[in-house]
């Protein structure tokens, strides 16, 4: 009984460190480019992109496969900040400029088919088959991939609505720009 337990204690830790070493030495670096795209983008994993999440996006961004104007939830000011970062021209006409939004859900009309669980990307979803759902409104990224899923068509996205967490005084306007609309 106790070579068995010395011998797998043995076993794991030798492993352990034939791990660590791996880890330590055939580490792939990611380019500085790339770190610095993957933090100015939101982190949501939503995949509305086309990507699997923020890491595999900014490094088809960094090596040009992708537009800067590909991340949604972004919006024209994260496509505008990555466009000056690359030195790239940006076309913003297509994009529209949207407030952030939650999924919401009708309890009336959801019947508890667990079909927008499998579809969530961050885990929102709260419920169990054939009861209601709820949304954590804080986990929820907006993404909209429950609401394409929905039978019953009982999820909507909604505005993040306005708390004391969220609201923000409203940035008054610089003595410049004053100047310059007065003349």
């Amino acid at each position: 009984m106790i070579s068995a337990i010395v011998s797998l204690a043995l076993l794991g830790l030798g492993l352990g460190v034939m791990l660590g070493f791996a880890a330590k030495y055939l580490k792939v670096e990611a380019g500085a480019l790339v770190q610095e795209i993957e933090a100015m983008l939101p982190g949501s994993q939503c995949g509305q992109c086309g990507f699997p999440g923020c890491g595999p996006a900014a490094e088809a961004v960094a090596n040009g496969q992708a537009q800067v104007t590909m991340c949604p939830p972004g919006g024209r000011t994260l496509a505008q900040a990555l466009a000056d970062m690359l030195g790239v021209s940006a076309d913003l006409s297509g994009m529209e400029e949207q407030a952030p939004q939650v999924a919401f859900i009708n309890e009336q009309l959801c019947i508890g088919c667990t079909k927008c669980f499998k579809r969530c990307p961050t885990d929102a979803l709260v419920g169990a088959n054939r009861q209601i759902h709820v949304v954590i409104k804080d986990a929820c990224t907006g993404c909209g991939k429950c609401v394409d899923v929905c039978p019953t068509e009982s999820i909507l996205l909604r505005d993040v609505p306005v708390t004391l967490e969220t609201w923000y005084w409203p940035k008054p306007p610089e003595p410049f720009d004053e100047i310059r609309l007065a003349s």
